[in-house]
């Protein structure tokens, strides 16, 4: 384990991480440090890797090499007890919501409670109220079935999900994909106002420009498996590398080139 040159230790820390689909490689040598209490947003094409580098991290999928370190221990060396233990610590925003549809809106909010923290369905039917509380949604929707929400509240929801253990890591996949834009800039503001609240670090991937801006301290982006750039949001339309301004300005020419489906 080692640091940075301040001394602190990075609630996130991500050296060497490799990984390939059979001949694909998705990722290829990522590091990263993402102090605690910071929102850091990776920004890349689609297939640049995003996806797999939070999977990664969740341990939903494991990579050839690399080391990722929580609190500068490495969770790839523990074992499957230890490592499951830090993942509890985690939440996760997922981009279509992931609801269960067989659950009312309150037992999806309170799952982890119950499946992985045992609390009593009373206590998590008085915490899922409380999140929903914080997400702007009242008791009420509580009672409600998936089916019966809006794209705006299934994300509120689903955030309201992410937040109910009150997680260290929390993790946000596209959340603004299919709302309008007043609708994602209230997510987005949700979203700082919760990682504030709970003092949370977070990682957020995204093809939204003005999300990015709202949400990180600051962005990386990742480019045929490598973290080609990374800077504070203020410096996003403007970071002087060509690929990164072709990708943040939307523009047909340039470096970034349509790989052939094989």
């Amino acid at each position: 384990m080692s640091a940075p040159a301040n001394g602190t230790v990075p609630k996130l820390r991500i050296r060497g991480l490799k990984k390939a689909f059979g001949p694909k490689q998705v990722l290829d040598g990522i590091d990263l440090d993402i102090p605690a209490g910071t929102s850091l947003v990776v920004i890349g094409g689609s297939g640049s890797g995003k996806s797999v580098l939070i999977k990664c991290v969740l341990g939903l999928i494991e990579p050839d090499e690399g080391i990722i370190e929580l609190d500068g221990k490495n969770l790839l060396a523990m074992d499957r007890e230890a490592r499951e233990r830090a993942v509890a610590t985690m939440g996760m925003l997922f981009q279509n919501g992931a609801l269960f549809d067989s659950l009312p809106v309150w037992e999806n909010v309170a799952f982890g409670l119950l499946a992985r923290h045992r609390v009593r369905r009373a206590e998590a039917r008085q915490r899922a109220d409380a999140v929903l509380a914080q997400v702007g949604l009242a008791p009420s929707v509580g009672d409600l079935w998936p089916s019966e929400l809006s794209g705006g509240m299934q994300k509120r929801v689903g955030l309201a999900r992410a937040i109910a253990a009150s997680p260290d890591l929390l993790f946000f996949d596209e959340p603004t994909t299919g709302l309008d834009p007043i609708m994602g800039a209230v997510i987005d503001g949700l979203i700082v106002d919760v990682v504030r609240r709970l003092g949370s670090t977070a990682i957020a991937i995204t093809h939204d420009m003005a999300s990015a801006s709202r949400i990180a301290d600051s962005v990386a982006m990742l480019h045929k498996g490598q973290i080609i750039w990374q800077g504070g949001p203020e410096a996003l339309m403007s970071s002087g590398n060509a690929i990164v301004d072709q990708f943040t300005h939307g523009r047909r020419e340039g470096p970034i080139t349509m790989e052939l489906r094989r």
